[in-house]
This record gives C-alpha cells, sequence and structure tokens, in this order.
C-alpha cells in the first residue's frame, strides 16, 4: 500500500494521503484516507477509487441519484489511474461497489404505506408514493440504515411536489 500511496503522491502532489481506519475522501479535510497496513487487490482498488473521488474534486450530494451519478464517476476514474499503473480493477468488485449504493436507494424509496417504490421529490429529503401519495422522510446519510420517517397521506391539493 505505502508503494501505492507513494506513486500517487508523486503524480498528484496537491492531493493529501492520511493513513486512517477506512478507505474514504473527505472534502471537508482535503485528505485521502487509506488502510495502510491493507495489501489486497482490494485495497488498492478501494485507494484508486477514492483517489477518483478527490481528482474529480466531488464534494456532495443533495439527491440519491446524484450519489450513484458520483460513485461511478469515481469508478471510471479509478479505471484510468489503474490503467496507467498497468493495475486491472475486477469489473465484478466494481458493481457489488455499486450495488450497495443501489440497495440503499431501492431500501429508501419504499413507500412505508403501500411498499410502491417511488422517486426523491422536491427538497430530496422527502418521498412521495406515485400510489397512495403518502409523503416520507429519509436521512441524509448513507451510512445510517435506510429509515423512512413516516410524513402521512396529504389532503388532496395540500401538497405539490
Amino acid at each position: 500500500m505505502d508503494e501505492l500511496v507513494s506513486t500517487l503522491s508523486k503524480r498528484f502532489p496537491a492531493l493529501k494521503f492520511t493513513a486512517g481506519n477506512q478507505f474514504c475522501w473527505s472534502p471537508e479535510t482535503g485528505e485521502i484516507f487509506y488502510k495502510s497496513e491493507a495489501n489486497s487487490r482490494q485495497a488498492t482498488w478501494s485507494l484508486l477509487h477514492e483517489t477518483g473521488h478527490a481528482l474529480l474534486e466531488h464534494s456532495g450530494y443533495r439527491a440519491d441519484f446524484e450519489l450513484i451519478k458520483l460513485e461511478m464517476a469515481a469508478w471510471e476514474r479509478a479505471r484510468q489511474l489503474a490503467a496507467g499503473l498497468e493495475i486491472t480493477i475486477d469489473e465484478g468488485h466494481i458493481q457489488d461497489c455499486l450495488d450497495t449504493y443501489r440497495d440503499w436507494l431501492y431500501k429508501r424509496s419504499i413507500c412505508p404505506n403501500c411498499t410502491a417504490k417511488s422517486l426523491q421529490q422536491g427538497d430530496f429529503v422527502h418521498y412521495r408514493c406515485f400510489n397512495c401519495h403518502t409523503v416520507w422522510r429519509v436521512t441524509a446519510s448513507r451510512f445510517c440504515r435506510a429509515y423512512r420517517r413516516h410524513a402521512g397521506v396529504p389532503q388532496p391539493g395540500t401538497l405539490s411536489m
């Protein structure tokens, strides 16, 4: 891992790599955190993925679908980095990682009243069921379990999202 960090640091001197407990990009601190003791292929791919986020200057998202788009873009950038380093990232691994986000999005989109699937509405914190018109709120954190706080069924004409 240290060798890859050294190589990436030389290629991208503006990026800051910091040993930590997990692989992640922090736009707040401008650091790419990595597990220095990890030496598996998956660890290498994770570091390239987080470097992709940093190079693309990902700083946040408003809507659930936007998060998935950011993740896909970071993996595409990771593929490019890997090719330049003669590393191959397993496509199955990429899809498995993206599936965790897809599963998260799917769970959030289920109506707590009738179980129909819906999309975020308006302010991107609420969902509104296309079937029964129930409105529910979800947490902004992607690290939390997909809780859905029921906000009720609006009266006709009272909700325009």
